[in-house]
């Protein structure tokens, strides 16, 4: 069982265990569990064969977005990443055009209850928890869905400290810990019903939205509607993109963040954004080790704290380079990479194999922009925040979700005043790509006890100024991207440190020995990883070696899950230290040039398998229309409806020098998720037993 049992965040919940079995293997899962992660945590990462050439299939997303994690459960096929265990449940693997039973009838039909609100909202995430709360501030009858088990959204997978304004958004509180607020605040609320595991279907051109909630169906009709419904990740194209161990970073922080469960020894990442960075530092908390992480720019494209945080673990991070392959006999197993020209084109030679049992994908979002699209053809009082609306942090999204709110309050007359420009202003703020990077300052004061700011990039962040208790710290302009300065006096309380975000404030003290003086180190990687008297290197803020130090305490603040490693530095090195390197890097296997599989074999849309030569053969021929495409060569008719594969279609018309103009958009299916179609009448269905099992046999 791959469980993590000790992480410096996360505590594992006391949760009974339940038995199942997968393909005759008798195995054991948590009470409430999915069945992904349980399948996971038994060690078992190959979910299916598919019917067109046998390949195998594991996660991508597991957030239940596409279906390439599905598995025959108690005789139906179901996405493992969203179905929960049961007790004795029959798990099996779905090979090729698997024969369903057809052995259960109808027993009876149930009603279909409508409901009416002043407000639906879709997504549970940050942005809709915010506007919600808004909503239920002034008594509006609200109603708030989200299809997992539990409300936070991407929230509810980050351990690490937010960016962002104290006073806007939690900056300096974790991710898992914002939510829990969120989700607590609504309780204040009597107008606001939540409903989780409840699942939107369809938005009617009658302004009706249909629901499933549980095993449940209704309809909801709202005044107005608000799509809060996040994002999904983007796939990539390159040979063995489909392999089981191949998937996306959001799916990966679901296993260990989550569900508490140590899916990999040995990792790989692909992007250098927020998302693949973040991933990175959450794996080493996880005990994983990440063998590397390539982006393809010239630097990378997340917060450099974030990529800085890593670096100066001793993780590295490739530049300037790109993915060649996946290769693997049915899991993956070694990973290919090359450094890249100005048009971004691998350069010959340069290619390297590194082994890893885990490749994360972690090259940006897609908008789940289809709610909204859908309520304003149906014209409905459509509204949209968040990642549905455009892909930013977290700290905008929930500043989003206020603002939105206040639109809704004006259409629906509760509130007259428009939304203030400053609001607008500060969101802008909030969605703000980094900005310049500053060189360090040189100390400019004598004092015996300080802080040393190692933040000197441009990006929106407030909280060591908002702790300081002696109005010490402050920006050094007017914008919250300002970075901030030490000016004044500072008596050690360690309050900045523990709040910081980037993990990338020291204290440094020389009271004791004005010789000696100690730094004090923020570190949350693992408890009892370093002990007083241990001999450790320094890294500084851009992860360059600054030699031993001995350790002389380690302070464990609970409260805040971090802990303080102090260690005796010298005064040369004591401004400059900011962490500790753990880690070594390898330098991967030469591999000669050419080893890449035919780049036309590459999987485009992984539910139907259909390649990239096949996709290109199509667009030379003259097709236009995705419609057209998909009849032909089937890309985009699987069960993901074109989810995953729609953006990866796109960029190859591009790639063929199609304007994408002259491309005929797929015509949107009717449902946004796969549901029986017995739940739009609420069937009750007899089993082969005879006994009745709700709609899902029919």
């Amino acid at each position: 069982m791959e469980r993590i049992k000790d992480h410096p965040v996360l505590q594992p919940e006391e949760r009974g265990t339940v038995k199942f079995t997968f393909d005759g293997r008798e195995c054991k899962a948590l009470e409430g569990e999915v069945l992904s992660s349980a399948l996971y945590a038994n060690g078992i990462k190959i979910f299916s064969y598919h019917k067109k050439d046998s390949s195998p299939q594991g996660i991508f997303c597991a957030n239940g977005q596409c279906a390439q994690c599905s598995v025959i459960a108690d005789g139906l096929s179901v996405k493992s990443c969203v179905t929960p265990v049961r007790e004795g449940m029959e798990v099996k693997t779905l090979r090729g055009a698997a024969k369903l039973p057809l052995g259960t009838c109808l027993q009876d039909f149930g009603g279909v209850e409508e409901l009416e609100v002043d407000a639906l909202i879709i997504g549970g995430g940050p942005s809709g928890l915010a506007a919600a709360a808004e909503l239920g501030k002034l008594n509006v009858n609200t109603l708030i869905i989200d299809d997992k088990a539990k409300f936070g959204g991407k929230l509810v997978l980050q351990t690490h400290k937010f960016f962002g304004s104290v006073e806007d958004c939690y900056a300096g509180t974790r991710g898992v810990d914002i939510a829990e607020k969120l989700e607590e605040e609504l309780k204040k609320y009597p107008s606001v019903k939540a409903w989780t595991s409840a699942t939107c279907l369809a938005v009617f051109s009658d302004k009706k939205v249909g629901v499933l909630r549980g095993d449940k169906y209704c309809l909801v009709r709202p005044r107005a509607v608000i799509s809060a419904s996040g994002a999904r990740e983007k796939s990539l194209a390159f040979p063995g993109n489909t392999l089981p161990g191949v998937y996306g970073a959001g799916a990966f922080q679901t296993l260990v963040n989550r569900d508490l469960v140590r899916p990999s020894k040995r990792l790989f990442i692909v992007g250098g954004g927020n998302v693949g960075l973040i991933a990175a530092y959450h794996a080493v908390q996880a005990g994983i080790q990440v063998v590397g992480l390539i982006e393809a720019q010239e630097q990378c494209g997340g917060y450099k704290v974030h990529a800085d945080k890593i670096k100066r673990l001793g993780l590295p991070v490739y530049t300037r380079h790109t993915i060649l392959r996946a290769d693997g006999k049915k899991e993956l197993e070694t990973v290919t990479i090359a450094g890249v020209d100005g048009n971004f084109k691998p350069l010959p030679g340069t290619e390297r194999t590194f082994k890893a049992d885990t490749l994360l994908i972690a090259v940006g979002l897609n908008s789940v922009d289809e709610f909204q699209a859908q309520a304003l053809e149906a014209g409905m009082n459509a509204f949209v925040c968040g990642d549905a609306e455009e892909i930013a942090e977290a700290s905008a999204a929930m500043f989003s979700g206020k603002i939105t709110a206040h639109k809704v309050l004006k259409s629906l007359g509760v509130m007259a005043a428009p939304v203030p420009q400053f609001w607008f202003d500060r969101l802008e703020v909030l969605k703000s790509r980094p900005g310049a990077t500053r060189p360090p300052e040189a100390k400019d004061h004598q004092k015996t006890v300080y802080p040393v700011l190692h933040c000197r990039q441009e990006i929106p962040c407030n909280p060591c100024v908002t702790v300081c208790p002696k109005k010490s710290i402050k920006l050094s302009g007017d914008s919250i991207m300002s970075v901030p300065r030490f000016s004044g006096d500072c008596i050690g309380c360690f309050k900045c440190l523990l709040i910081c975000p980037g993990l990338a404030v020291t204290i440094v003290d020389y009271r004791k020995d004005p010789k000696n003086p100690s730094v004090a180190l923020p570190f949350e990687i693992g408890r009892g990883l370093v002990k007083k008297g241990d001999n450790v290197r320094l890294t500084g803020w851009e992860g360059a070696d600054l030699g031993e130090a001995e350790v002389i305490d380690v302070k464990d603040f609970k409260a805040e899950n971090t802990m303080i490693v102090v260690v005796k530095a010298s005064p040369e090195t004591a401004d400059l230290a900011v962490s500790l390197k753990l880690y070594s890097a390898e330098t991967g296997d030469r591999s000669p040039a050419g080893l890449a599989r035919a780049e036309d074999e590459t999987i485009i849309c992984r539910c139907e398998r259909v390649s990239l030569g096949e996709i290109r053969r199509a667009i030379r021929s003259g097709m236009r229309d995705l419609n057209q495409l998909k009849a032909v060569t089937r890309a985009g008719m699987g069960a993901c409806g074109s989810k995953t594969c729609s953006s990866l279609l796109m960029n190859i018309f591009r790639s063929e020098g199609v304007d994408p103009k002259e491309v005929t958009a797929f015509t949107k299916r009717p449902l946004f998720v796969e549901a029986p179609l017995g739940v739009f009448s609420n069937v009750k269905c007899a089993g082969r037993d005879g006994e009745g099992t709700g709609w899902s046999g029919f």
